[in-house]
């Protein structure tokens, strides 16, 4: 069994073969050299041969010696043939060395590449990711792609195969198919289209099988159709990187996060180019949801974020709540900001605020109110996001004040000082007269800050109360004119009882702070006399024990 064993070969530094020197050495030229270097060193013998950084590690040179103890035969199928392919390169294995040797079978059956079938050709590149260097440098993977992309072409309405024009580094062409799809070890598929593969009306049937593939194969492919980075001019190509990107994160992220960032870089580009008639508002931030963990460079995240914050208007509720704020907060708060005030600047240009203004103003204040519970949020975060819009972007401050409540309610903690400068983001004066009242009953609002709501109102109702006699109308007018005075008169007559209304509540309010400030002067006062009585205890004490010639404790 010695005579058997004597090459003793350890791949990277992993795992140990015990092998025929003969056997091997007859098929591989690399091994026969580093026998005769370790022949030659001043060693003991049988220290065997360390080979590192070899391709596929301990099953890809196990599938090698099967080969070389199979007198050069192994069957080849499309799962391994890349492997096989990868290992013959680097172990030498030409036909220089044996006739019909590895290379060369591997090779022959690489030919017919375009007569495999559409899972053989996915399987086959799947298998490179175990030797995906040098799969890559030797031309495999380019002529697998190639050959993927020359079968969406054929089954798709748009041949993607045209974007070559385009490309930097062209495609490589798939092998002549004149040679016969039966080869050695190995039957090739039939070239008839499958079932799956046939075209499909939303052109993306190719979509989930190639999420299969990890993102350094997806990059190549990306590149090799001159649509990777700024260079991203193809629409159906971004539409597939956003959907691999979704599909495959959980699987490869951590493994490969820089491949994942230059992908999720590249989807962007394309979104920004492609923009609004491409993508709904919805639509983009689907795509800030897919790529804002897969390290987007910031140039690319201000670009999309601009886009998103243009189209501000046309976004719902559901839209905005995108998780991942900082600090403990629940949603990013910061997004918002940021895109309020990319639609902010966009319209300042205008003196009146614009309908979209408006409905931007409804929907932060909707989104204020949703976010108010959270624990994690800060007060001047809330104070920022509330006074982030003009002042015209809100007709009525009712949401605001019920979005402030629901804070105040859910951080009791806060000190006065806090609740009323969270209360500077209320205009007191576009308050309905029902909000009014509530604000002055609601006891987490500061008294001064009442106050003064109760103040604007009433000066409100005054200056709505004293018309102009030019503004009176006419008797002689049409009686459809006298039946709008007579509403007006009742209006006015509803004014002028809310006017008392709140006149009554502003005495009890200026009444209530009254009180207050009594309370706070007599408890002062209770304690600067517990002060004083407590100090003279204790100096009565220390006299009396003095008296006794000993100390004492009271």
């Amino acid at each position: 069994m010695k005579e058997l064993c004597d090459l003793k070969v350890n791949i990277n530094g992993e795992h140990t073969f015990y092998l025929n020197q003969r056997i091997m050495c007859k098929y591989s030229g690399r091994l026969k050299k580093l026998v005769k270097q370790e022949k030659r060193k001043a060693q003991p013998r049988n220290q065997g041969v360390q080979i590192s950084g070899f391709p596929g590690g301990e099953e890809g040179f196990e599938l090698v010696s099967r080969f070389c103890y199979n007198n050069g035969k192994i069957p080849i199928v499309p799962s391994t043939i890349s492997l096989l392919h990868c290992c013959a390169i680097y172990l030498e294995m030409t036909e220089e060395v044996s006739p019909c040797n590895l290379l060369t079978q591997t090779e022959y059956l690489m030919d017919g590449l375009c007569y495999w079938s559409w899972s053989d050709i996915l399987a086959s590149l799947k298998s490179c990711e175990q030797c995906f260097g040098l799969a890559e440098s030797s031309g495999l993977v380019d002529r697998l792609i190639s050959a993927l992309f020359t079968k969406i072409s054929a089954n798709t309405e748009i041949p993607l195969l045209q974007l070559q024009a385009s490309a930097a580094t062209p495609l490589p062409s798939s092998s002549s198919c004149s040679s016969s799809p039966d080869t050695v070890g190995f039957r090739c598929s039939s070239s008839k289209t499958p079932e799956s593969l046939k075209p499909c009306s939303n052109r993306e049937w190719w979509f989930d099988d190639l999420t299969i593939l990890a993102p350094p194969a997806i990059e190549r492919m990306m590149r090799l159709l001159g649509c990777y980075g700024s260079d991203n001019k193809n629409l159906l190509l971004t539409r597939f990187l956003l959907h691999y990107l979704r599909a495959s994160m959980q699987r490869w992220f951590f493994d490969y996060r820089t491949e994942y960032a230059g992908l999720a870089d590249t989807a962007v580009h394309g979104v920004v180019l492609m923009g609004r008639t491409a993508f709904s508002c919805r639509g983009l931030f689907w795509v800030l949801r897919v790529v804002s963990n897969l390290g987007l460079s910031r140039e690319c995240r201000y670009k999309l974020e601009k886009l998103m914050g243009l189209v501000l208007d046309q976004a719902t509720l559901d839209d905005l709540l995108v998780s991942g704020g900082t600090e403990g907060a629940v949603y990013d708060v910061n997004l918002v900001l940021r895109l309020v005030r990319v639609f902010v600047s966009s319209e300042e240009c205008g003196d009146a605020p614009s309908q979209r203004m408006r409905k931007v103003g409804r929907l932060i204040d909707k989104y204020l109110a949703e976010i108010s519970p959270d624990q994690g949020l800060k007060v001047q975060k809330f104070l920022g996001l509330a006074e982030s819009l003009p002042d015209g972007a809100r007709e009525c401050y009712d949401g605001v004040y019920r979005a402030l409540d629901i804070y105040l309610e859910s951080h009791p903690t806060l000190s006065t000082e806090e609740r009323t400068s969270l209360c500077r983001c209320l205009n007191y004066e576009k308050l309905t007269l029902e909000a009014c009242k509530d604000l002055a009953k609601n006891r987490r609002i500061p008294p001064g800050v009442a106050v003064q709501a109760l103040a604007s109102q009433q000066a409100k109702l005054q200056i709505n109360a004293h018309t102009s006699p030019r503004d009176r109308p006419d008797p002689s007018e049409t009686p459809r004119l006298t039946y709008h005075s007579r509403a007006e008169s009742t209006s006015l007559e509803e004014d002028l009882d809310e006017k008392q209304e709140l006149r009554l509540n502003l005495y009890k309010m200026q009444n209530r702070v009254m009180e207050l400030e009594k309370v706070c002067r007599e408890m002062k006062g209770q304690m600067s006399k517990m002060a004083k009585s407590k100090s003279f205890n204790h100096r009565s004490c220390y006299h009396s024990s003095s008296s006794r010639g000993m100390p004492r404790l009271c």
